[in-house]
């Protein structure tokens, strides 16, 4: 392993506690990096690598030893990306028409406006236009932090480009800066479950409430899928994403329910009961207004894993501010050093979006930890994780001077599965995992499905 991804992985290490896990056990091979300012495809490895130790760990408590992890550097790299490739179709458009970035009278800001009502909120703001160009005249004429704060007051998503000096300098800046990575806590005793984890299948019959959306939650549940979780998706009426779907739906089941409906909220209820684990991505104080709070979680089922993320951070004004990856991105000053770095005339992000598969990841790896510790000590266990202290991560390992990284080469056919996922919208070949352990190795059941397929039940163990 080199020395990058070795001091990230430490630092990922340390946020879990001293002991988490040794990196000795990690093999890395695989060569490229993605094109970055910042350690991004590192960044990548360290994250795989860790969910990979989290699992070897886990093993371990059938085994004397745990399980050598085996981590693809080029692969992981890949993984932060589309790990999807139709076969006589084609994918959805990533971005709503009006999304991305635009010149203000003095800076640039981002607009994000793939979910129906975040468009409204833009359009409310700026009126309606069919396309960027439009739009683009009507944004010049704005400076960037009051537009940024009409479009979030009218219930919308959009970050003014800050740089890394100013970000630190933000009161937002501040506090994200002094969180912990990973922010752990021990609950209730409970009852010690009966779990097997059987070394093909380790998290085989363990169950997991998924209420994340977009990308960096539905990551962490799709890794848990791949060793053998009954990951179980709910959502509200009328929320889709056509976007993402076929990359955030592998291996999973999905259902829908609306939590102010008194039917719908007893079926929650029972789905919670009998959960092992629930994943979730709302902002912060969102599930307790729906009376779902952190106590109501435990009361409900006593033991629980309880892992979430939001967008901004858990302390600081903008803790319940919505975000997503590429916002965060313009806010804490990374699209602002890519500019820099390449000489562009306009922002330059990261190659991927590497906050949200990272932040996934790193929420995998807390499962993991928590399932351990629930059959160590018969407690819960919850864990809180933000893409803004992913960010800060990144931002605190930028490349040195003069890196010598070898390009990450595109994918060719040896880097995919060579069984065909039979998806819904037509036939397709999916990435190889960039993970395997000996004598585990990541497996999907499901293909890739639209939200909303499933009934509201979890499986028989």
């Amino acid at each position: 392993m080199d020395s990058l991804t070795q001091t990230l992985l430490a630092e990922i290490g340390q946020s879990f506690g001293h002991d988490a896990f040794s990196t000795d056990s990690v093999t890395v091979s695989g060569e490229g990096v993605l094109s970055s300012a910042f350690q991004v495809s590192e960044l990548a490895t360290a994250c795989w690598a860790a969910a990979g130790l989290a699992g070897a760990r886990l093993l371990q408590q059938n085994h004397s030893a745990a399980p050598q992890v085996f981590v693809d550097r080029r692969l992981a790299s890949l993984w932060f990306g589309w790990t999807l490739r139709p076969l006589g179709w084609s994918l959805p458009a990533a971005w709503d028409a009006l999304a991305g970035d635009y010149a203000t009278s003095d800076g640039w800001i981002r607009l994000h406006t793939n979910a129906p009502h975040h468009r409204k909120a833009v359009e409310q703001v700026l009126g309606p236009h069919q396309d960027k160009n439009g739009l683009a005249q009507k944004v010049l004429a704005w400076k960037k932090n009051e537009l940024e704060q009409a479009v979030i007051e009218a219930g919308g998503c959009a970050a003014q480009m800050l740089s890394v000096e100013a970000w630190r300098q933000h009161t937002q800046g501040k506090s994200v800066a002094l969180e912990p990575l990973i922010h752990q806590t021990q609950l209730q005793e409970a009852a010690t479950p009966v779990w097997t984890l059987p070394n093909a299948r380790p998290l085989h019959g363990i169950r997991v409430l998924d209420l994340t959306r977009i990308i960096a939650g539905p990551v962490a549940t799709r890794f848990l899928a791949g060793l053998g979780a009954d990951v179980l998706r709910i959502d509200p009426y009328g929320w889709d994403e056509p976007a993402v779907e076929h990359e955030v739906m592998l291996g999973k089941r999905s259902a829908r329910l609306n939590l102010t409906n008194a039917h719908d909220r007893h079926t929650f209820e029972q789905l919670l009961k009998n959960a092992d684990v629930i994943v979730h991505g709302y902002r912060a104080g969102a599930l307790e207004k729906l009376g779902y709070g952190a106590e109501q979680r435990q009361a409900l089922s006593p033991g629980l894993i309880d892992v979430c993320l939001n967008a901004y951070g858990w302390s600081g004004p903008w803790r319940g501010r919505r975000g997503f990856d590429s916002l965060v991105q313009m806010s804490c000053g990374l699209a602002e050093a890519g500019m820099t770095w390449k000489g562009a005339p306009h922002p330059v992000p990261l190659p991927v979006q590497a906050l949200d598969h990272a932040t996934g990841y790193l929420m995998a790896t807390a499962v993991l930890q928590g399932i351990r510790q629930r059959l160590q000590n018969g407690t819960g266990y919850s864990a809180r994780l933000s893409l803004a202290r992913t960010a800060e991560l990144l931002l605190r390992h930028p490349y040195p001077p003069q890196h010598p990284g070898k390009p990450l080469a595109p994918p060719v056919d040896a880097d995919e599965n060579p069984e065909t996922e039979l998806t819904c919208w037509g036939p397709a070949q999916r990435l190889n995992p960039a993970l395997w352990l000996n004598g585990t190795a990541l497996l999907w059941v499901l293909p890739a499905t639209p939200l909303g397929r499933s009934q509201p039940v979890w499986l028989r163990r």
